[in-house]
């Protein structure tokens, strides 16, 4: 069955979630992290797109992004072949890196967009892998 199809809103931004496979861990250690950062660098270099805020955890990324020209389709499909491509090869893996597609939910307030930032900074607070945001 095919997927619907998303529908990008330039002036909105979105709360995007990428998961692990399974749960499995996305982030092994801090090159990882670094890895993730330096994708969405190249990518926002060549197709620029706005982060409000953002949360790497272990098994799962939350992004609140807003790009004006290109789908939130386009973006994310690259960081997440990027990603996908450079875990795989480090590890020496083959197959799905992520879960299924990304989540994505339009943030259509400043109260929304207030709303979502603060659950991005406060999720690994609540996952009890920092003390503070």
């Amino acid at each position: 069955m095919p997927f619907k199809k998303r529908v990008h809103i330039p002036e909105r931004f979105y709360h995007i979630v990428t998961r692990g496979n399974r749960r499995d861990p996305l982030f092994r250690d801090e090159d990882d992290f670094q890895a993730f950062l330096h994708i969405l660098y190249q990518i926002h270099e060549k197709y620029p797109f706005e982060i409000a805020s953002f949360c790497l955890m272990n098994n799962h990324y939350h992004l609140q992004l807003r790009s004006k020209k290109i789908s939130l389709s386009k973006i994310m499909g690259l960081i997440n072949k990027r990603y996908a491509n450079y875990y795989n090869t480090k590890y020496r893996l083959t197959g799905h890196v992520y879960e299924k597609r990304f989540y994505d939910k339009v943030i259509d307030s400043k109260e929304g967009m207030l709303e979502v930032s603060r659950y991005i900074h406060l999720n690994p607070v609540e996952a009890r892998m920092v003390k503070r945001p």
